[in-house]
C-alpha cells in the first residue's frame, strides 16, 4: 500500500509518496513539469508488490515547498540527493520523465556507483531530441525579460491540458483529473516564480548534454526508454540518440504523447516490471512482470 509523507531536507518540506518494501531494490521515479508524484500513482501500485517505489515531489511542486530564492536544476538535484540520503537509499534504478531527466542525470554523474538502472520516458539528453515545444524557450534563453509574458502561457490550463492531449489517440482515454489537479498546484502563490525559474534554467540542461553522454558510455548502465513517439516537447529521436551511447537499452516507441503514463500504464508498468526483474531482481519465485498484469 502506498504511503504518503513528508520529510524536512535542507531546511525544506519534501512531500513524497513511497510503496513496497524498503528491503527490496527502489525505484526512484522522478517527475515532470508542470506535475508531481501524483502522476506515478497508478504505477507504483502496479510494482510496489515486488520492489521499493518512492517518488518526491520536487520543492515547488505538489505537496511540496518552494525554496527560497531562484530556483535552479541545480538546486533541485542537491535537495533529491540529499534525500535519497537521508532515505538511506544507497543503491537504486531511477524512471526519469520530462524535468526528471536533469535531476537523474545529476544525481547519476555525482555517483554514478549508486545507479543501478535507468528507465527514460520522455526525459531528453540530446540537442536532436528537442522538439517543437521546448524549441520555443529559445527565445526566453536569449532574453528572459522581454519573452517573460510569452513563456507565461506554458502556465496556463490549456498549455497544462494539452501536455497531456497532443498526440493522444483518443482523448477520451485520458482522466481530466490529472491536468486539472497539476493546474491546481501551479497556481499556488509563488508557483508561477519557480517555473519561470525552471523554464529558463532547462538551458543549463542542454549544455550538461556531453557530460550526460560520458557517463552513460562509461557506465553502460542498463537502460529501458518506454517513449511516446508523438511528443512534441522530446520526439522520438531523442529516444533513438540513446541508443549511440547505450547500445543494449531497450526501445519501445509507444502511439501516444508526452505523459505516456496517462494512457499506457499498464504497457509500461510491465515493461519496467520486466526490465527490473531482468537486470535488478534476478531471482525470485515470483517476478514482478507477473505482479504488474495483476
Amino acid at each position: 500500500m502506498t504511503a504518503y509523507r513528508t520529510t524536512r531536507v535542507d531546511e525544506t518540506e519534501v512531500f513524497y509518496r513511497e510503496g513496497g518494501e524498503p528491503a527490496a531494490p527502489t525505484l526512484l521515479l522522478l517527475h515532470g513539469f508542470p506535475s508531481s508524484s501524483a502522476q506515478y500513482q497508478s504505477l507504483m501500485e502496479r510494482l510496489e508488490e515486488r520492489y521499493h517505489v518512492i517518488a518526491p515531489d520536487y520543492p515547488g511542486f505538489g505537496q511540496s515547498s518552494p525554496l527560497e530564492g531562484t530556483t535552479t536544476f541545480d538546486r533541485i538535484a542537491d535537495v533529491i540527493e540529499a534525500f535519497t540520503e537521508a532515505k538511506g537509499l544507497d543503491r537504486f534504478s531511477m524512471y526519469m520523465f520530462d524535468f526528471g531527466a536533469p535531476v537523474g542525470f545529476r544525481l547519476a554523474t555525482r555517483n554514478p556507483e549508486r545507479v543501478q538502472g535507468l528507465v527514460l520516458q520522455n526525459g531528453n539528453a540530446y540537442e536532436v531530441g528537442l522538439g517543437p515545444g521546448m524549441q520555443a524557450l529559445q527565445p526566453y534563453w536569449q532574453d528572459r525579460s522581454a519573452n517573460e509574458d510569452a513563456i507565461r502561457g506554458f502556465l496556463q490550463l490549456d498549455a497544462t491540458r494539452s501536455q497531456y492531449l497532443d498526440g493522444v489517440a483518443d482523448a477520451t482515454t485520458v482522466n481530466p483529473d490529472l491536468w486539472e489537479l497539476d493546474q491546481r498546484y501551479l497556481e499556488l502563490p509563488g508557483r508561477d516564480q519557480v517555473m519561470l525559474d525552471l523554464l529558463y534554467d532547462y538551458q543549463s540542461n542542454v549544455k550538461l548534454y556531453p557530460r550526460w553522454h560520458d557517463y552513460m558510455s562509461a557506465n553502460q548502465p542498463p537502460a529501458l526508454l518506454p517513449w511516446g513517439q508523438n511528443d512534441q516537447f522530446f520526439p522520438p529521436d531523442g529516444a533513438r540518440a540513446y541508443l549511440d551511447d547505450l547500445p543494449e537499452a531497450e526501445l519501445h516507441l509507444l502511439d501516444t504523447g508526452h505523459f505516456a503514463t496517462a494512457t499506457h500504464s499498464d504497457e509500461i508498468a510491465q515493461l519496467v516490471a520486466a526490465f527490473l526483474d531482468k537486470h535488478i531482481m534476478r531471482n525470485g519465485s515470483r517476478s514482478a512482470t507477473a505482479a504488474a498484469r495483476e
